[in-house]
């Protein structure tokens, strides 16, 4: 099996378009096909800051749900959408607030679908997914190593938002830590969450979240070949949202 995993796209429909068709990807009925039969897998954190958060959830759910073509895993951005929609008590913002902005203006019939799209495509996807054939596990923030094959609360917590430290950065998100600098699986894991300028690749670990909605790329990683294909934003660069390794 061949796969193309993509970065957190975050609602920048267009350049997940061009995305394909730099992978060579052509339309079937409006999803991308590729020619060698190479599977698509969205990292998590299709929704939120983005332009187009709504469309990007029905260009996916084409893909993964009514097609059959490609996989998906949530991201922590997801599961406080799901959780929006189920109507639970959500802080809406840190990107939120620009995805619930564009559901609240559609008609009470497109909200229905959105929303069932949606909650169906998060439903049905795993927390995280193990590829054994290309000896990788894909996990939007993350995973431990003695972790892979299980699920618990504190895992799925790990994997959809990462380990954070206690303390706040400026704009009151959590400041993270940097699991990936102590992982020592022979699994590789590909995951996002954390925006870097260009793909971090540390013991047997790859983050792939390039950061598009901040203006930077948006960027795919294609296993087995490990070769990146990207392309580049068409928003306005933000440094400050990028996170610097030493």
């Amino acid at each position: 099996m061949a796969y193309d995993i993509i970065g957190d796209v975050h609602g920048c429909l267009e350049e997940l378009k061009q995305l394909f068709t730099e992978l060579g990807y052509s339309y079937e009925n409006g999803v991308p096909v590729h020619p060698e039969g190479r599977i698509p897998l969205f990292i998590g954190d299709i929704t939120d800051r983005g332009p187009h958060s709504l469309k990007t959830i029905a260009f996916v759910w084409d893909i993964v749900i009514e097609a059959r073509r490609g996989l998906y895993i949530p991201g922590n951005h997801c599961d406080k959408l799901y959780r929006f929609f189920l109507g639970n008590d959500v802080q809406v913002k840190h990107g939120l607030e620009t995805t619930v902005e564009e559901y609240r203006y559609l008609s009470n019939r497109q909200q229905k679908t959105v929303r069932a799209q949606f909650m169906q495509l998060f439903e049905e996807a795993p927390v995280y997914l193990e590829l054994p054939e290309i000896n990788t596990v894909a996990a939007h923030a993350g995973i431990r190593a003695q972790d892979i094959g299980d699920l618990n609360k504190r895992i799925r917590a790990f994997v959809l938002y990462g380990p954070v430290t206690g303390n706040k950065l400026r704009d009151g998100r959590p400041e993270r830590v940097d699991w990936a600098l102590n992982y020592s699986g022979s699994r590789r894991v590909v995951y996002g969450h954390t925006p870097v300028l260009e793909p971090r690749f540390i013991n047997n670990t790859v983050n792939i979240d390039t950061g598009c909605v901040f203006g930077n790329k948006l960027t795919a990683l294609r296993l087995p070949e490990e070769e990146i294909v990207q392309v580049p934003s068409m928003l306005t660069f933000q440094p400050d949202n990028f996170r610097a390794f030493g």
